[in-house]
């Protein structure tokens, strides 16, 4: 078993919903998105935000495209509107996230 970021095995794209930030997973392949299933948990996931992400995470494997749709309740301090963040509408959450370490076997 190995530690890798999860730049390593995926591709993302993040976006914004009001206060909610998405997050899109792919990975590179077959292999890499069955090993993201067990990696990628809400747990995991709200650890390595801290407090940027004040509520709930769920994870939505999307196996027919091998991707996850990661939602982020309370991710984006109130949304685009309201938020005194640099990145209002959570862009860089994707990016973010993948820094985030995973496991590989």
């Amino acid at each position: 078993m190995a530690k890798v970021q999860l730049k390593d095995l995926a591709f993302a794209r993040g976006g914004d919903k009001g206060d909610v930030a998405t997050i899109g997973i792919m990975a590179l392949n077959h292999d890499y998105y069955e090993q993201l299933k067990r990696e990628l948990t809400p747990v995991a996931i709200k650890k390595f935000f801290k407090d940027m992400v004040k509520g709930d995470v769920e994870v939505y494997p999307e196996d027919n495209i091998e991707s996850f749709q990661i939602v982020c309740r309370g991710g984006l301090d109130g949304g685009a509107t309201r938020t005194l963040r640099y990145d209002t509408t959570g862009k860089s959450l994707g990016c973010a996230l993948l820094r985030m370490e995973v496991n590989i076997f």
